[in-house]
């Protein structure tokens, strides 16, 4: 083991004399109370460390210990429903341990090595297996856990094992002597392997209408969700995470207020999945690093967050990440960075903050997993950005915008007016539009595109026709244009509004979204064929139709928003015979 001395301490980076052999990333105990730490940084027998706990009381002089071993997690078994801190320390023992406050130098394991886990094998002995191969299952709450060989072993299987075991007992023995317990470990830096990384072509249903229709994320996509202060990032994540069509979601809360975190702690067990109807916590794994732990370990909180997603996904599931906030964690680098004396970039950030960034993101995709039998599994990354006041010029949104595929803009205007979710329409957007085009086709939305199309085509007519408005009053238009404005107003307010807290209509299904989309568009065709034959637009707008448009949000049989078609015909029809 590799033995150094402390020779410099500032804040959260210390510098450590005597620790030649050591690598890059290697986990070392600091001092007399054997405080986490990384190795970030080595020049000759110096070792420039980053420490995951308060350093206060550390004094010049005490023992650094280098285990040999990267920041790693425990994959396994018991995962769901736990709540760590950024470098997965179970927080509930951590409470019982050490009380309200989190003792320094307290290390847990992240999975329970004592709870015993009923194994079912898949395999049988003789079978060959190669890294990826599901050999076992075990019954995870609803989710069937799958126990794979670790990628890059291969083998014939000599033993296996079935009944009820702790996550350290070998349940398969291969031919070459390599044991396969269900536990796996994997360093947090490292992306997890897979076969192929396959096309952003399938939506990830999350039953928001602005989201789902307008600017739509694939499965294994990326998405950014920048916003000021009470715009609604947290509660739009929160939603995603509810409602989005995922068997696993990780929450990192990075860096945010504790009282937020505690919503979500508090929450989450209590909220009812709403495909399973079981607890929601059931099916999440919960990283909570707030804006008063320790920075260094808020800059690690993603990796873990990503490497425990990536485990999911190769079992052949569709993962939900948000990371909550993405500012907060670029606040960390930046801290870290000035405590090494590096040389700034904008706004005090480091240089390489586009390349870590990058890097988390690029850990995102829908993929072909490792393993004989062909699975399918996905990542989904989220991130929310709380830019500064709310201006999207600075760092941290700017280099993510390069990265994200989805970018929803929240503005400060719409959460005003209590215009939720705040996504502004003409600033958002989706990459994976002409990608998704075949997807929706199959799923029987064959002129989905041209409808959205049209939407966002009224969407921007109504910026500009409001500017003139604004300049010469809404007298001066002609009839057809205050018919887009009102159409566009019922557009914004009975589509894309939306209520999280809605016994109905916090979600919304996309067939539900599709036809009430058409019966918007629809309406405002028969609305400019009527004007065409003479009838005023004063005397359309009194038409009790426009009522029920306004209440198809609330409606739940799909064959009652197909009706409202007919019902508008029939009325304006009425009116244009009437002429």
């Amino acid at each position: 083991m590799i033995v150094g001395d402390i020779s410099r301490i500032s804040g959260p980076v210390i510098l450590s004399e005597g620790m030649r052999g050591s690598r890059m990333y290697d986990v070392v105990k600091v001092g007399e109370q054997q405080l986490n730490g990384e190795i970030i940084r080595l020049d000759g027998d110096q070792a420039v460390i980053q420490v995951y706990e308060d350093t206060t009381g550390l004094q010049v002089g005490e023992r650094v210990s280098n285990t040999g071993l990267p920041l790693s997690v425990e994959l396994g078994p018991g995962l769901l429903s736990s709540i760590y801190d950024g470098i997965q320390r179970p927080l509930p023992l951590l409470a019982e341990k050490s009380g309200s406050f989190i003792s320094r130098g307290v290390t847990l394991p992240g999975l329970s090595h004592e709870q015993e886990w009923e194994f079912t094998p898949r395999v049988k002995k003789g079978d060959h297996v190669t890294g990826g191969d599901v050999i076992g299952t075990v019954t995870e709450f609803h989710l069937e856990h799958r126990i794979m060989v670790p990628p890059f072993v291969s083998g014939v299987v000599k033993e296996i094992r079935s009944g009820r075991f702790n996550v350290d007992v070998p349940v398969c023995t291969l031919d070459n002597g390599y044991e396969i317990p269900m536990l796996q470990t994997w360093p947090v830096r490292k992306g997890r392997p897979y076969l192929q990384k396959m096309d952003p072509d399938t939506l990830l249903v999350t039953g928001q209408r602005v989201f789902d229709t307008l600017f739509p994320v694939s499965k294994g996509g990326t998405a950014m969700i920048p916003g000021g202060f009470g715009t609604g990032k947290t509660v739009a994540e929160q939603t995603l995470a509810k409602w989005s069509d995922t068997q696993v979601v990780v929450y990192i809360g990075c860096g945010e207020r504790g009282n937020e975190m505690t919503d979500v702690l508090t929450e989450f067990p209590e909220l009812l999945d709403p495909r399973t109807k079981l607890p929601l916590i059931q099916r999440t794994i919960l990283i909570a690093n707030t804006s008063n732990m320790p920075v260094a370990a808020r800059e690690a909180s993603i990796y873990t967050g990503i490497t425990l997603a990536e485990y999911y996904r190769d079992m052949g599931y569709d993962v939900a990440l948000m990371a909550d906030s993405t500012s907060r964690w670029g606040e960390a680098l930046r801290e870290v960075s000035g405590r090494l004396e590096e040389m700034p970039g904008e706004e005090g950030y480091p240089a390489y903050l586009a390349t870590r960034l990058a890097a988390f993101y690029e850990r995102a995709g829908r993929v072909v997993c490792l393993g004989s039998d062909e699975r399918k599994g996905s990542v989904t990354v989220v991130g929310a950005v709380s830019p500064p006041g709310g201006d999207f010029s600075e760092p941290i949104t700017q280099n993510t915008l390069r990265i994200a595929g989805t970018f929803w803009a929240l503005d400060t205007n719409l959460a005003y007016r209590r215009h939720f979710p705040s996504v502004n329409w003409i600033k958002s957007y989706s990459l994976y539009l002409d990608q998704m085009k075949d997807w929706f086709t199959t799923s029987g939305f064959s002129d989905w595109q041209e409808l959205r199309a049209r939407a966002m085509y009224l969407l921007q007519k109504e910026v500009e026709l409001q500017e003139i408005v604004q300049l010469v009053g809404p007298d001066a238009l002609p009839e057809s244009e205050k018919a887009i404005l009102e159409v566009t107003r019922m557009i914004r307010e009975d589509f894309l509004q939306q209520s999280a807290y809605h016994d109905i209509d916090s979600f919304c299904s996309l067939e539900k979204q599709y036809w009430m989309l058409k019966v918007i568009l629809y309406f405002h065709e028969r609305v400019n064929q009527a004007m065409g034959k003479g009838v005023a637009l004063a005397k359309i707008l009194k038409l009790a139709v426009k009522t029920e448009i306004g209440r198809m949000k609330e409606l739940t049989e799909i064959g009652q928003i197909k009706e409202l078609i007919v019902h508008i015909d029939g009325t304006l029809s009425a009116l244009e015979a009437e002429r």
